[in-house]
């Protein structure tokens, strides 16, 4: 019998969690594995489908309640376990999430201290010197992305069908501009943060790394391995670079696309210090 679509072992970053790391640690909707990659150990993380979830609208691959805190407590796990370490290992956060998980007990629960949670154990992990790459293999979407993935030191992405990067929905985009998806789609031909694209993406300056020539769901060996080693070399970007993620700006994408963003930032900047 087929599996049902939301099963866990049928999304991508199941797959690609057993892909790069075997089996995984935990059961859903948080799984994780410590594994070799290069010459380190590191942690993989990856938001499952949980067709159980007490949460009707967690079900999915999606950042709720549960999935927030369960996020935030395999990072910080992470972190104490190196905490004397010299050299900490890298965290790698694969992402393939629908969206925060939206509900009337989610949000009167706290759904947005859930995913702060999460964000903040990434941003720790990341200033103590933790090298957090993100590895987006299907959507990235909304409050879930910036949950689990955008806190990293560097992001790479699959160029491949269902790879996406956006604040919502093309339908439900459509729907608040009171656009067809035909027409957002060509208005984001010329307006790049409203694409689709992977590519149009990369072109903010956001994207360390766009891997195409890969099958998102049915990789190959020789594919995997590609992957991988994509992952080894942002680690060691990561740990030769800063911190903090002024990188993003500092790209020649970003300066010619985000060229008002950068000037923003440079003039509150600039009256911030001078008061």
């Amino acid at each position: 019998m087929n599996a049902p679509l939301n099963d866990a072992h049928s999304s991508r970053g199941a797959r690609w969690l057993r892909a790069l790391a075997g089996t995984s640690a935990s059961d859903a909707p948080v799984w994780h594995a410590d594994a070799p990659l290069g010459s380190d150990i590191a942690r993989f993380i990856s938001v499952v489908p949980d067709p159980g979830n007490r949460f009707p609208r967690a079900v999915d691959n999606v950042v709720g309640l549960e999935q927030g805190w369960l996020l935030a407590r395999v990072v910080r796990d992470a972190i104490a376990q190196d905490a004397h370490a010299t050299t900490k290992r890298p965290i790698v956060a694969i992402v393939d999430v629908k969206s925060q998980a939206y509900g009337y007990r989610e949000e009167m629960l706290g759904v947005h201290l859930a995913c702060a949670a999460a964000v903040d154990a990434y941003a720790s992990a990341r200033d103590a010197g933790h090298p957090v790459v993100a590895l987006i293999v299907g959507p990235a979407m909304s409050g879930a992305f910036l949950a689990h993935g955008y806190q990293a030191n560097r992001i790479v992405a699959l160029d491949a069908p269902g790879t996406m990067v956006h604040a919502m929905g093309k339908e439900a985009a459509a729907r608040v501009t009171r656009r067809s998806v035909e027409a957002l789609d060509e208005l984001g031909e010329t307006i790049v943060p409203m694409s689709y694209t992977m590519a149009s993406f990369a072109k903010l300056g956001l994207l360390d790394v766009l891997i195409d020539g890969v099958d998102a769901d049915a990789p190959n060996d020789a594919q995997i391995d590609r992957v991988r080693q994509v992952l080894i070399d942002s680690v060691a970007s990561a740990r030769a670079g800063t911190r903090d993620l002024s990188h993003r700006l500092q790209s020649e994408n970003a300066k010619k696309t985000r060229a008002a963003s950068i000037e923003v930032r440079r003039r509150l900047t600039e009256q911030w210090d001078a008061v």
